[in-house]
């Protein structure tokens, strides 16, 4: 309540600047500017950027949830880390060896993409620390595919290249928000051939909060790491136009934070949300709203399970 809401650096919710690792901090906010392993329209590496300009609005009191968010915990925005614009191995790696420090020092990263190529990195981080961990995922594509154009590391290909590495538990896994055309009918049955359960687009809407978080938790089953990442695009084009590859008939925001608040209590391990690209945005940045929206109520899924 000193100063206006829209002065001062962009951080995420106008959060202190700390390099992490760091002591005393419970999560930390990072941004992956890399958008060059896209098969569509690029743009995604001034995600983190538009989702911090967007979250300016943010308070700390997460009414629904009934927590205290910046109260419950230390929070602070971590900057972005190195990238190499055009090498999605070498950004991998990159990524991978930023985010294992700070796991190991107990602090929970929320990573703002960036295409989802970025969770590749991720999930090697998380499996050196935490070992396989489940996967929690709101998109419109499985991200299962092999390779796009020859390569094999791509923004369609993370989960099969991690659940090769050992880094993911298709068992104990959980896909959803799956639509929109493909390029062959036995493109359905990759991801579940790999092992993870799927619920696809037009089933989830069907779905109230309380029976996809049943569905989640059971799936999950007794514990061990979960990792929760969210590609904008599960949401409708009319409310996230600003990403690259827009599927029609996709969720209204109140339905998707619905689904993320019916986890409450699950204890993530990390989290991302990737895809905002802001240059396909509306003129009043919805999608970057709606991305700090998520990325706001993921932080008090850890508040809760922290409180």
């Amino acid at each position: 309540m000193l100063a206006p809401r829209y002065t001062g650096v962009r951080t995420f919710a106008r959060l202190p600047h700390v390099e992490v690792p760091h002591a005393d901090v419970d999560a930390a906010v990072i941004g992956v500017p890399f958008d060059t392993a896209t098969s569509f329209r690029s743009g995604a590496r001034f995600g983190p950027e538009a989702i911090r300009a967007g979250s300016t609005l943010l308070r700390p009191y997460h009414p629904v949830l009934d927590v205290d968010v910046f109260g419950t915990l230390a929070v602070v925005d971590g900057g972005d880390l190195a990238v190499t614009p055009g090498n999605a191995l070498r950004t991998t790696e990159q990524i991978a060896a930023a985010l294992e420090p700070v796991l190991r020092a107990g602090i929970v990263p929320l990573v703002l993409g960036g295409d989802h190529s970025i969770v590749l990195g991720e999930l090697r981080a998380q499996a050196a620390v935490h070992g396989p961990v489940a996967l929690v995922l709101l998109d419109a594509h499985a991200d299962t595919w092999d390779q796009y154009y020859g390569e094999r590391y791509f923004h369609g290909t993370p989960f099969r290249r991690a659940v090769e590495e050992g880094l993911l538990d298709p068992a104990r896994s959980l896909l959803a928000g799956m639509r929109g055309p493909l390029y062959e009918a036995a493109d359905l049955e990759v991801p579940r051939e790999l092992g993870f359960e799927v619920i696809p687009g037009p089933d989830l809407i069907r779905l109230s909060p309380e029976e996809y978080g049943a569905r989640v938790r059971q799936r999950l089953g007794d514990g061990g790491p979960v990792y929760l990442s969210f590609d904008i695009d599960v949401l409708d084009p009319a409310s996230a136009p600003g990403t690259g590859t827009p599927e029609v008939a996709g969720l209204h925001p109140r339905e998707a934070l619905g689904f993320l608040r019916a986890l409450a209590g699950i204890a993530f391990t990390g989290f991302d949300v990737v895809e905002v690209a802001p240059a396909y945005d509306s003129p009043g940045q919805i999608t970057a709203l709606n991305a700090a929206a998520v990325a706001f109520d993921l932080l008090a899924l850890l508040a809760v399970s922290r409180r």
